[in-house]
């Protein structure tokens, strides 16, 4: 059955930014355990993590998969990440890789990455500082008979492809794993979920091992039971969150795989199932 939505009132409009450099301190950072750590994770061009692949495991924190992209003024890059939809097409303007296509795949909230997938053959050509523009839409969205259920950053292109069906006034979706809010991290709070993401804990090994989570990958559409992250990020009962897996696991206390906002109810509107299928890989490549 398909479900309606404004699709067709969405406009298309053009963003850009650059692929831009890794940043990081000379004091390293600290670990959950007191330690100190010096490890990849943001920024750059990352060859070897993909979507589709495991986000648990790299000898890395908050890896970003692919490649990372920023517009260099901040009040454009509001713009860039906010504007800019999981799914959305993205274009190589300059440099060896001119012309290229890739998809945008996720936010990272803090430091206001927005994170693209490109093939291997693009990430052997692209450089620092090339341009990257992408055809934003997606953003204003709505499910024209759930007016409760509230869509961010999610584009057309994916919604389209996701795993939902209505039963008897809910929507029942696809998601790769269920994660309850409780253990949900940084990010809890923010005012705004139209960027950014927030994160699963992984400190706890039993929780872990209930729910399944060290099989997470890039790109895995994802329920959070009890979270309402309509207009912030909170737990709230009956609510439930779809989203999707944007970066990589973290030794930081309270981070961990990253939860860029899909779809969300702070009614028991959403049913989720699990959906091995469900991830950004499988819907696109």
């Amino acid at each position: 059955m398909k479900i309606r939505t404004n699709k067709e009132k969405l406009p298309i409009i053009s963003v850009s930014g650059t692929v831009w450099h890794p940043r990081g301190g000379a004091g390293g950072r600290v670990t959950a355990d007191g330690g100190i750590m010096w490890l990849a994770g943001t920024g750059g061009i990352t060859y070897n993590a993909k979507i589709g692949d495991p986000c648990i495991g790299w000898a890395a924190d908050h890896l970003e998969p692919g490649v990372t992209t920023r517009n260099k003024d901040d009040e454009c890059n509001q713009a860039y990440t906010i504007l800019s939809c999981i799914g959305n097409e993205a274009t190589v303007r300059s440099g060896d890789a001119k012309g290229d296509k890739g998809i945008v795949t996720g936010k990272h909230g803090g430091c206001e990455h927005l994170m693209i997938y490109f093939p291997q053959d693009t990430l052997e050509k692209l450089n620092i500082d090339d341009k990257i523009s992408v055809k934003a839409t997606g953003q204003g969205m709505e499910f024209l008979d759930y007016p409760e259920i509230i869509l961010r950053s999610v584009s057309p292109a994916l919604l389209e492809k996701m795993n939902i069906s209505e039963t008897a006034g809910r929507l029942k979706i696809g998601a790769a794993k269920i994660i309850p809010a409780e253990i949900m991290g940084s990010g809890i709070g923010h005012v705004s979920t139209a960027r950014g993401d927030y994160d699963i804990t992984m400190f706890d090994e039993n929780m872990i091992k209930k729910h399944e989570l060290t099989g997470l990958r890039f790109g895995d559409i994802v329920a959070i039971t009890n979270a309402d992250t309509r207009y912030g990020r909170a737990y709230k009962k009956g609510a439930c969150t779809i989203g999707v897996i944007v970066h990589g696991a973290s030794k930081i206390a309270g981070h961990g795989p990253g939860v860029t906002t899909l779809i969300t109810s702070g009614q028991p509107l959403i049913e989720p199932f699990t959906d091995e299928n469900a991830n950004l890989a499988n819907y696109f490549l």
